[in-house]
């Protein structure tokens, strides 16, 4: 039905006729309250549609036909008002819309774009003022309304001649059509336009348009499975289903997907399951929109639940909502995906350059007739092609729906478009007897045994929903957000990922990967990390907490169905339960005290479970968010491997080790003769401090340290006696640690590190990691590592300036710095906007306990981040008589996680818990400020 017929636009112009009429010689300024009164009318009753429920592509029709008759009175105002000024019109003209508009796809705050169009001989004074009157008379009622209106000016040849510069001019006339004027003129372009678009050469705009689809999905990741995705741009997202459909126009002037279906490119149940997600996809931008009160596409985490609630998702738990809501998201985004992807196919449109081009389906089935073909278990394989001629392949051996990706991974083909539809069609014939048959176990385990091939083929299978169904308790994962704040994709994706750099690691993707597979080759069977991968979150079905050990309970029947031996399961099985231990213990604990090393080499038992679980820890890291590891938690974590495996060896050797390590670095410096610095100096920085300082930093750290006390002892010689309390700083940028290092070196003193916390903190710098170690003679060594707020070194060039004056007022005039603080979060949370949120996943917490493997007191504090956080938990430490040892900071995503090692000299036991109770109870009360 035309959309004039639409009893919605009938309604719309009766609308219109009521309040958009005016008598002669009403000027524009009066015109408009009319205007904006007929626009929020209409917007109301747009917002009713949306939430009664109707579908997404009406609504924004409707949003669009609204625009057409606020247009349509404009323009023909604008024509009267020429007419009673200057006479006949000089000419005829019409306004188009384009792009989105003119695909009647109008989202609450989309933009408004429209082409005024004026024939090819038009000129002379007349046809100017014409331009200047319908220009001003339809735009700037336009923009006074609040609405983003993009517009150009041309005739037929004009169009044209932008279509050959620019393929976005090109895309924006595909889509274009007439709102009011000259049909004629619109006709008269639209078929130059048309042969024009047979007339060039197709390639060159299909590789255009393949070339901005691999950029745009590069950076979503090149995943559906993101937690916060972009509904436009990203994989699965609205663009994709307008690109596959420019393209098919451009190629073969198909115009919809009802061409396509005609031209047999396309099933009708797949044409209707694609506009059905464009449909819900277009609905959930619309509430975003609406939410936002501004064009946004990034469907924030904290929103997700307001926009679930408002799509009428009926939930009461805010995370089962989110997750029903998200999961109906991915299954949009992965259907015009896989359907985009398969129509590419389909078309014979090749993404890559070169004299090779992609044969289409059709022609490769007619070569079938000539080339010779391999039989290889009941499917055919052709130049790297594996297809199907019978439709019951499936049917007669359910198996063969896990091996024919054993066989694709062995031949290195993929499955033509007709077989991956008939596997998504026989996925019911995954059953029981199916997910326990030996058979199919040992070709789905000959997968996991192809190093460094393995995560292509089983995503594959996941997005065909194979894999979910043939391990259904993998397929408990499918599109399950994760509420926790450093992980970037949903729970099957995170787990994909892993696998994906697993592979990496086998094949030596670069220098990092390649010191991973270094220490994984010396295990016994390394390919049994491709099972702990794929099963290490397995217990997240039933809830982020204790998912490890719900993991192995879990994961212990697949090993039993895959017939795993006994001491392989145990192994994989300890990783399972402990895969957060060691970025535990080297986020939590000091890496420069031997016992942390002893103790946790005592939890890991042997050095094949300590490989597996490096590799493991790193591999599931990297899967969690692009920026979540860094060359500093390598070197952390490298660290913790290293002094680890050595405690294996026997107790002597280690000890004889360490000393010989130390005595040669105390030759090494004294045979330096540095510069200003005496032996008996160097002697006594070695005699003063204890083995493990040593043992843990490098020498240029150490030569820096002894110029640091050498200037500081000068300083007390030669200073008042205020003045000689002032500390040396040193502040230097590690672009190889992507962090800027600051080493104080002062009198050690009660409150030292809240005061330096408190001047980094109004400097503006995030703190990473902290370590302070102190000489007998009290002089004391502090190392903060610290990054600018977005990452990376220091940037901000006067951040060590502010720092120094800050640290001054509070060491030497003992000020305090808490007003300060507060006064920049304030304004801080000025310019932010709040939101509604969703429930912390982790809620603030503080643990005090004695850690007796380190014989040591340990806080350990998780909180929302907020500024002056750390200064203040530290400085109430100190306060309660606590002395701060060591510190860990860390911050992800806005969760600091922050761990203390404390002791005071209280002897008495009793005494000391009481005190210890009390800091917690004060300690929590901070955090759930």
């Amino acid at each position: 039905m035309p959309i004039q017929d639409n009893p919605l636009f009938r309604r719309l112009h009766q609308h219109a006729q009521k309040r958009l009429v005016f008598d002669p010689g009403v000027s524009r300024s009066k015109q408009l309250p009319a205007y904006k009164r007929y626009m929020q009318l209409e917007n109301v009753m747009l917002e009713r549609m949306h939430h009664k429920g109707e579908s997404g592509r009406k609504v924004c029709q409707a949003r669009a036909a609204m625009i057409d008759v606020v247009i349509e009175n404009l323009f023909l105002a604008a024509l009267d008002l020429y007419a009673t000024e200057h006479g006949a019109l000089p000419c005829k003209m019409a306004i188009l819309a384009t792009g989105g508009y003119g695909r009647r796809e109008l989202n609450p705050h989309s933009d408004i774009d429209i082409m005024f169009l004026y024939p090819l001989k038009a000129a002379g004074q007349d046809y100017q003022k014409f331009q200047e009157v319908v220009t001003e008379e339809v735009l700037y009622p336009l923009w006074d309304l609040g609405l983003k209106v993009g517009h150009a000016s041309r005739n037929s040849k004009e169009v044209i001649e932008e279509c050959r510069k620019e393929v976005q001019s090109k895309n924006a006339i595909l889509e274009s059509r007439i709102i009011c004027g000259s049909e004629p003129l619109y006709k008269s372009m639209r078929s130059r336009f048309e042969e024009f678009v047979k007339k060039e050469n197709s390639k060159v705009y299909i590789q255009q348009r393949l070339q901005d689809e691999l950029e745009r999905h590069a950076k979503s990741g090149n995943t559906i499975y993101l937690q916060e995705p972009d509904i436009k741009n990203g994989v699965g997202g609205l663009r994709d289903y307008q690109n596959i459909l420019w393209m098919a126009h451009i190629k073969y002037g198909f115009r919809s997907f009802r061409d396509l279906v005609k031209a047999k490119l396309l099933r009708d149940d797949e044409r209707k399951a694609m506009v059905d997600s464009y449909d819900f996809l277009l609905r959930a931008r619309t509430e975003l929109h609406l939410q936002n009160r501004r064009p946004t596409d990034k469907l924030d985490l904290e929103q997700q639940p307001n926009i679930a609630e408002k799509l009428d998702y009926p939930q009461k738990n805010i995370f089962e909502r989110v997750e029903s809501f998200m999961k109906d998201y991915y299954t949009a985004a992965r259907t015009i995906y896989q359907t985009s992807e398969m129509l590419k196919e389909r078309m014979a449109l090749e993404a890559a350059t070169g004299e090779k081009t992609r044969i289409s389906f059709r022609e490769a089935l007619r070569a079938h007739q000539h080339l010779p073909i391999k039989k290889v278990e009941g499917f055919q394989l052709h130049e790297k092609v594996l297809s199907v001629d019978s439709p019951n392949v499936f049917k007669d051996d359910p198996v063969r729906l896990i091996r024919i990706f054993r066989l694709a991974q062995q031949f290195g083909a993929r499955l033509d478009p007709d077989l991956r539809y008939l596997i998504t069609r026989s996925i019911p014939l995954i059953d029981h007897n199916i997910i326990n048959s030996k058979s199919a176990a040992k070709s789905f385990c000959s997968i996991l045994r192809s190093p460094g091939e393995v995560y292509p083929i089983l995503m594959q299978m996941h997005e065909m929903g194979v894999l979910g169904r043939y391990l259904p308790e993998f397929g408990e994962l499918t599109c399950m957000v994760q509420h926790e704040y450093y992980h970037r994709y949903t729970a099957d994706a995170h787990v994909l990922r892993t696998i994906r750099h697993l592979d990496r690691v086998f094949s030596k993707h670069n220098d990092e990967y390649s010191r991973y597979e270094k220490e994984l080759r010396k295990n016994d069977d390394p390919l049994l990390l491709y099972l702990i991968l794929l099963l290490h979150d397995i217990g997240k079905a039933e809830g982020v907490k204790d998912h490890d050990v719900n993991g192995v309970r879990i994961a212990q029947p697949i090993l039993n169905r895959f017939d795993i031996g006994q001491d392989q399961q145990e192994q994989i099985l300890f990783i399972i339960r402990s895969h957060l231990e060691m970025a535990r213990f080297w986020q939590r604990f000091d890496l420069d005290d031997p016992k942390t090393a002893a103790s946790f080499a005592e939890f890991i038992e042997d050095p094949q479970k300590l490989r597996f679980l490096y590799v493991h820890t790193y591999c599931d890291a990297r899967g969690t968010a692009p920026t979540l590891w860094n060359s500093y938690k390598d070197a952390m974590h490298r660290t913790l491997y290293v002094r680890t495996l050595e405690q294996f060896e026997d107790d002597a050797i280690i000890e004889q080790k360490r000393k010989n390590q130390i005595n040669m670095l105390h030759q090494q410096l004294l045979q330096k003769k540095l510069e200003g610095i005496s032996e008996e100096e160097i002697e006594a920085h070695f005699n003063l401090l204890p083995e493990r300082y040593f043992i843990n930093t490098h020498q240029d750290d150490i030569e820096l340290h002894l110029r640091m006390v050498h200037r500081l002892l000068d300083q007390i010689q030669s200073a008042e006696s205020m003045a000689s309390l002032a500390p040396i700083i040193d502040w230097h940028d590690d672009i190889d640690l992507s962090m800027s290092v600051i080493d104080v070196v002062t009198w050690d003193r009660a409150g030292l590190f809240y005061k330096l916390a408190g001047a980094l903190t109004l400097a503006g710098v995030n703190i990473v990691s902290t370590k302070a170690i102190t000489r007998k003679d009290h002089i004391t060594i502090d190392t903060f590592y610290v990054m600018d707020p977005d990452g990376g070194v220091v940037s901000n060039k006067k951040a060590r300036e502010v720092f120094e004056r800050h640290l001054h007022e509070a060491l030497i005039e003992e000020k305090e710095l808490m007003p300060e603080i507060n006064e920049l979060e304030s304004k801080i949370l000025a310019k932010t906007k709040t939101k509604d949120m969703l429930p912390a996943p982790f809620p603030p917490s503080v643990d005090v306990y004695h850690e007796l493997s380190l014989k040591q007191t340990i806080i350990e504090v998780q909180a929302s981040d907020r500024i002056g956080l750390l200064y203040q938990l530290s400085r109430l430490i100190t306060k309660k008589g606590f002395d701060i040892g060591f510190a860990r900071i860390a911050t992800e995503r806005g969760v600091a996680m922050d761990t203390f090692y404390i002791k005071n000299d209280q002897s008495e036991k009793d005494s000391y818990t009481t005190s210890l109770l009390e800091l917690r109870e004060e300690l929590d009360k901070i955090v759930k400020e």
